[in-house]
């Protein structure tokens, strides 16, 4: 099979959750046998040079990569919220260049699927059907307007929340006046697919979690164990940002009463000025981006992921899961996985639960393994990417056919 994916970023390297479902997607499908070509924006934020990319990649996807400037620029914003329908969310990835490419790459190829990789791609739909005339298949990440509208409820009063409140619903009109307009769903969750499903799409679809090398997430526990807490993730990602205020204003106090000596480390690219200042309390560690989120991963044997808002799937719990981190999270942030509480994950929204139960999880050793171990078997049994992948095959196949 010949398949197109169209990305609004560059998924090299695969640092953040949208990069590492784009990558890892395209590459078992190259490995399974399919004839891969990826045309990515390269944008300031995620900037990389194609020909700096890894032979074996190089081998495997046919790379493309088109600049395209997506910096937020407020003389934009405020004539895009005056004389607009557009968010300026979605606005800010139409590009001339990247359509010219784009048209080039169907006109000169034939292809029997094109993947969009996320809401920000729906905009080159009609250029698509103009040179197209096979399936398009949406890959929705998360749902964009969910994510919006609930960081709003964590806003002041103010100028920023009037600003998020218009561009929520603007995303949310843009998101359902695209639906049915692709051929296929490809949710990354189960519960995302069922929501597009109530805003009205009618799509054939196929859930698609995003998926790791099991083997290259070793298993790895330490008898030594270290009773300390880490985040990874990237913090200029809003409900990131409200997940580690939300923690350290409400949750570490209260376990640094119980265990006085217990360190938080927070590692993540992208951190906004004066982030590492915003963070410095008690015993929290800033460590800003580091070389290898993996080693990092493996030096904590307890992870926090504590989301407030959001949607999709966050990946780095997988990663997390499948080395056999601990991992303590909110409700929405394990949103999607169908993990199990108490036996593969901890799942708290209210401050003092999940205090009390990291504190005691910590300090049960016998029970930290327990967990750790079935949360590597649930990895393994849901989230190999090899299966994943060939099961979205099968599903391209049979629509085709």
């Amino acid at each position: 099979m010949r398949i197109l994916i169209l990305s609004n970023k560059m998924p090299y390297p695969p640092k953040d959750g949208g990069s590492i479902a784009t990558l890892s997607m395209a590459r078992a499908f190259a490995q399974l046998g399919h004839e891969l070509t990826l045309l990515a924006m390269n944008t300031h934020k995620h900037n990389f040079d194609i020909e700096d990319l890894p032979e074996n990649i190089k081998t495997e996807i046919d790379f493309h990569a088109v600049y395209v400037d997506t910096s937020i620029k407020p003389p934009e914003m405020l004539t895009n919220l005056v004389f607009s329908r557009l968010p300026y969310n979605a606005k800010r990835f139409v590009s001339t260049a990247f359509k010219q490419k784009l048209v080039a790459l169907l006109r000169n190829n034939t292809y029997d699927i094109v993947q969009l990789e996320g809401l920000y791609l729906y905009p080159y739909i009609s250029i698509i059907r103009k040179h197209f005339s096979g399936a398009v298949a949406f890959r929705a990440h998360n749902i964009e307007h969910e994510i919006w509208r609930r960081s709003i409820s964590n806003q002041k009063q103010g100028i920023k929340r009037m600003y998020m409140s218009v561009l929520t619903r603007r995303l949310e009109s843009f998101e359902v006046r695209s639906l049915n307009k692709f051929d296929l769903l490809v949710p990354i969750t189960e519960r995302d697919g069922h929501v597009f499903e109530f805003l009205g799409n009618d799509s054939p679809k196929c859930v698609a979690p995003v998926g790791v090398d099991v083997n290259k997430y070793t298993f790895h526990f330490d008898n030594t164990i270290e009773p300390d807490l880490a985040f990874i993730g990237s913090l200029d990602w809003m409900p990131n940002q409200e997940g580690i205020d939300w923690f350290l204003n409400k949750v570490w106090p209260l376990i640094l009463d119980k265990k006085p000596d217990i360190k938080f480390h927070i590692a993540g690219r992208n951190a906004p000025p004066k982030f590492a200042h915003h963070v410095h309390r008690k015993n929290v560690v800033f460590h800003g981006e580091v070389d290898d989120a993996l080693d990092y991963i493996n030096q904590y044997t307890y992870m926090v992921v504590p989301l407030l808002s959001g949607s999709g799937m966050r990946v780095k719990i997988v990663e997390g899961m499948a080395t056999g981190r601990v991992v303590f999270t909110t409700s929405i942030g394990a949103e999607g996985l169908n993990a199990i509480d108490k036996t593969n994950i901890l799942i708290d929204d209210d401050p003092e639960k999940m205090a009390e139960s990291i504190v005691n999880v910590l300090s049960d050793k016998e029970n930290t393994l327990a967990i750790a171990k079935s949360a590597r078997q649930f990895i393994e049994e849901n989230f190999d990417n090899m299966k994943i992948a060939a099961n979205l095959i099968d599903f391209y196949s049979s629509r085709i056919n």
